[in-house]
């Protein structure tokens, strides 16, 4: 089973600060350096489950974008990247305060030129199924290559996922949906599911079923839910520190679609894809241990 995630591939400067952030001043902190991007995240861990998985990105040519895919080749992903001599590789400002919750300051970078044009329809020969991360779709520069991927996979015959990633970006909700329309798993977590239906209660998922073919939504500390035409499963949270809540989204959908692609039942997907947050939380930075830069 071979998985084709696309999406963001960049460096997270990880900034932990225990007390409120002085604006104008200073503020101690613990700083590190770690692999990120949305789509590198959901790769690197879909590959720590087995998952043959390749990531199609678009990075610069610079110092970072050699890490990041030297990184990524170490954790057992394939690089099917676009270089791109004008852009920087994405870098993300990621703020972790004490209860581990982020704050992002995003530069998307060389990520923002996505294009139709870098989707090769070779890197999708053998594949099953394609993962496509949100913020290529909710960003209007790379939207077209975020459609042109789903377009791609359609026409290859693989299956599909989405994650919307950012309710704060979902500005036009009713243009996203008819994005992903046709998709067959929509992966939100609880903001996002209330950005697109207006609730927060997971049967609220059942509206977008004649969108979508199904939805996994994850509810935080309440754990998970499945949503589709047999009606909702819901698993618990697994009991974990949260160090720092980067990428534990990102981790769920590796989860999920590992077991959902294997062919185990939805509980058993939603349990995977809760397992794998856990883990994310735990740790900080948002890639398995010994993926990050």
């Amino acid at each position: 089973m071979k998985v084709i995630v696309v999406g963001d591939a960049g460096l997270d400067v990880v900034a932990r600060h225990d007390q409120a952030v002085v604006h104008g001043g200073d503020s101690r902190a613990t700083i590190r350096l770690e692999g990120g991007g949305a789509g590198a995240n959901t790769a690197l861990w879909l590959a720590s489950t087995g998952t043959e998985t390749t990531l199609l990105a678009r990075i610069g040519d610079d110092a970072g974008g050699r890490l990041i895919r030297s990184e990524l080749a170490a954790g057992g992903v394939e690089c099917a990247f676009a270089v791109d001599a004008e852009a920087p590789t994405c870098c993300v400002v990621v703020l972790v305060d004490g209860d581990g919750q982020r704050s992002m300051l995003p530069d998307r970078g060389a990520n923002a030129r996505f294009r139709a044009e870098d989707v090769d329809s070779a890197v999708l020969a053998g594949a099953a199924h394609l993962h496509l991360s949100g913020y290529v779709l909710l960003d209007p520069s790379s939207r077209p290559g975020g459609l042109a991927a789903l377009a791609a996979a359609r026409e290859a015959g693989l299956t599909t996922s989405v994650d919307p990633q950012a309710a704060a970006l979902l500005t036009d909700p009713a243009a996203f949906l008819d994005d992903v329309r046709g998709v067959d798993l929509l992966l939100p977590n609880t903001d996002e599911l209330v950005a697109l239906t207006g609730s927060a209660d997971p049967a609220a998922a059942g509206a977008l079923l004649e969108i979508v073919g199904a939805v996994a939504v994850t509810t935080g500390l309440a754990g998970a839910s499945w949503v589709d035409a047999d009606g909702v499963v819901s698993v618990p949270a697994e009991d974990a520190e949260c160090m720092d809540s980067t990428g534990a989204g990102d981790a769920f959908d590796a989860g999920v679609l590992s077991a959902w692609l294997a062919g185990k039942s939805t509980m058993d997907a939603l349990r995977a894809g809760v397992h794998l947050g856990a883990r994310a939380v735990s740790r900080v930075g948002a890639q398995p241990r010994g993926a990050s830069c």
